[in-house]
């Protein structure tokens, strides 16, 4: 019988296969590593941009963050005008309430009463004077609840004084000013 050495060819063989798995696994790790760097540099490529856009964002928000301090700043300026500008209004408003009291109270004072002084205090007044008699006070009070721009007449005081060697009344009389009405002042402004 022939006997063939089949040996050598499967030696042959096992390097080929050998080689080819050698080839095929140095392919697979040079495969891993390309799709590891490519999706590395999408991932890098995505962080790059959204990065960018964090960026972008922070400086626009710093942008409106200026934005809304002018804003605030300009409110508060606004609000103090505004504060100075109802100040001013109601001293033009009130500005001619002096002179409006002096007459009122002229007009209201009856014969025989003569004042001391006048004191204003916000919207209350207070009078002090002389008067012949307590009749001429309670005159005086009844003008004065007449009076469209005096109210709540309060005789606070009345005592009895010697004035240039005359026996008089003295007294203290508190009283409210009344602040015109708007429906009431517009007319007047017309």
């Amino acid at each position: 019988m022939i006997r063939i050495n089949l040996l050598p060819h499967r030696e042959e063989r096992r390097r080929q296969r050998r080689k080819q798995f050698y080839v095929l696994s140095g392919m697979m790790v040079a495969l891993g590593a390309l799709i590891g760097v490519l999706v590395h540099t999408i991932y890098a490529g995505y962080i790059g941009e959204q990065e960018a856009r964090n960026a972008f964002l922070k400086s626009e928000i710093a942008k409106l963050d200026e934005q809304i301090a002018e804003i605030r700043r300009l409110r508060e300026q606004i609000d103090a005008l505004l504060a100075r500008k109802q100040v001013i209004e109601s001293l033009q408003g009130t500005r001619a309430q002096t002179v409006h009291l002096f007459n009122e109270i002229a007009q209201a004072m009856p014969e025989g009463v003569y004042l001391k002084s006048a004191k204003q205090n916000g919207q209350r007044v207070v009078l002090v004077g002389y008067a012949q008699s307590n009749a001429r006070v309670s005159h005086l009070m009844r003008n004065v609840d007449a009076s469209p721009f005096l109210e709540q007449p309060s005789l606070v005081e009345v005592k009895s004084a010697t004035v240039n060697n005359r026996r008089v009344s003295e007294f203290t009389l508190g009283m409210s000013i009344e602040q015109p009405k708007q429906n009431e002042a517009a007319p007047q402004k017309k």
